[in-house]
């Protein structure tokens, strides 16, 4: 690849827009109480929260997945008119802001929200301020983070290789199973990544419709918010800790290893 000169301008706005992104994350960085930060990290409390957090956030990505992978393949293949109307509802929640999302939640599943009163009356349980309900927060954040990626890798296979699948008559299920999803298993695995993250920072809408409950609804972030006020040197180590997990992301995302597990052979047997 030849390298070109970039012009000056470019640079000095390249720079700028780096120490933006950079600057709040050295200061970070700065604050964390090195000398106590074992302790910090290690009390119950901050065990409980990123314990809970990783748990929850882990069925959320997955449920994501399972239904998020499928959801962004019918979009691919749908009627232009008919997905014109479905995506912007399902990337919607991308754009609200947080205690909107909240507040759509609750809408929908408080005791007295549209389909929560049936479930109550029928069952007497309500899903706000339970684990569930941080689960399903995660499912409803991370799910339009995950098929707007894997989406747009599907819009990127080859139509050559379809067509061939479509002669040699492969079903729908089949050129689902076995041809977009080998094709496109690097965006999807990239998309299940991000979407986690995005699921572990979530703040305001688990506030509003999980609550804050220790042990069952209060999360890693939500923790921070907490000991900000009452131990501000635990939330900076708990906050530096989801730092180093977002850059690990990242770092693992672009491994030479991982680029190659997740790389797709073309016929000549190069990778693409």
């Amino acid at each position: 690849m030849i390298r070109r000169r970039i012009d000056p301008l470019t640079r000095v706005l390249a720079y700028t827009a780096i120490l933006v992104v950079a600057l709040p994350i050295v200061a970070l960085v700065v604050k964390v109480p090195w000398s106590t930060f074992i302790e910090s990290v290690g009390a119950d409390d901050s065990l409980v929260a990123i314990q809970l957090s990783l748990w929850t956030s882990g069925i959320s990505a997955i449920l994501c997945l399972v239904l998020g992978v499928p959801l962004a393949w019918w979009l691919s293949q749908s009627d232009v008119k008919i997905s014109r109307i479905v995506r912007p509802i399902v990337l919607a929640p991308i754009a609200l802001p947080p205690t909107v999302a909240g507040l759509a939640l609750l809408g929908l599943l408080s005791r007295q929200g549209l389909l929560g009163q049936f479930i109550f009356e029928h069952t007497g349980w309500q899903m706000p301020f339970t684990s569930v309900a941080v689960i399903f927060t995660g499912l409803f954040i991370g799910t339009p983070f995950l098929v707007l990626i894997v989406e747009s890798t599907f819009y990127h296979i080859p139509e050559e290789i379809e067509d061939a699948a479509v002669i040699d008559r492969a079903s729908n299920g089949q050129l689902f199973r076995m041809i977009a999803l080998p094709q496109a298993r690097n965006g999807i695995i990239t998309a299940l990544l991000l979407a986690w993250a995005r699921i572990l920072g979530e703040f305001g809408a688990t506030m509003m419709f999980a609550g804050s409950l220790p042990g069952s609804t209060q999360t890693w972030t939500i923790q921070i918010y907490h000991e900000l006020d009452v131990n501000p040197d635990t939330a900076y180590a708990l906050s530096f800790l989801m730092i180093v997990i977002a850059m690990s992301i990242f770092i693992f995302m672009r491994h030479p290893l991982v680029s190659t597990l997740t790389s797709r052979r073309n016929p000549r047997g190069e990778l693409t």
